[in-house]
């Protein structure tokens, strides 16, 4: 079989647009529910890592999320200016900056609690489906993530 570039390139070929389309779905599903506590899906998810394991770096965070310092910093920034987190230079190595949570950024872990189960009862698959998306996700991403 040769290749074919015009049908290679077209849309419904391509295993990007599925991925990219249902990433958008779904993090468009989260937007009314954070809306309220007035964070961004990315800020979400940077206090979810927060509220896992507080005083991360921002290296770090920018680990465990796949985001670069250039997303990471003015998102930081902004968290840090509605008073949620607090970045302090490292003493020994002032390049790295340790993060954080406030008392605010603490407690808005109980006004966003539902929200894990408000957005998964959006997705419209079958629990074990669900469960192998997410494994292939994590495949696909190279790395290992077994706590759904």
């Amino acid at each position: 079989m040769s290749y074919n570039y015009r049908e290679a390139m077209k849309l419904g070929n391509q295993l990007c647009f599925p991925l990219y389309a249902a990433a958008r779905n779904v993090v468009n599903l989260y937007t009314p529910l954070l809306k309220p506590l007035g964070l961004t899906y990315t800020q979400y998810i940077v206090f979810l890592v927060l509220w896992e394991q507080d005083g991360l770096t921002v290296g770090e965070i920018g680990e465990k999320l796949m985001l670069d310092n250039g997303t990471l910093s003015p998102l930081l920034k902004k968290m840090q200016q509605a008073g949620y987190i607090e970045r302090r230079r490292s003493e020994e190595d002032e390049r790295v900056v340790k993060i954080t949570l406030t008392e605010a950024g603490k407690n808005l872990q109980l006004k966003a609690k539902d929200i894990p189960l408000q957005a998964g009862s959006c997705v419209a698959l079958p629990h074990e489906k669900a469960r192998q998306l997410y494994t292939l996700l994590y495949e696909l991403l190279g790395t290992q993530n077994n706590t759904l």
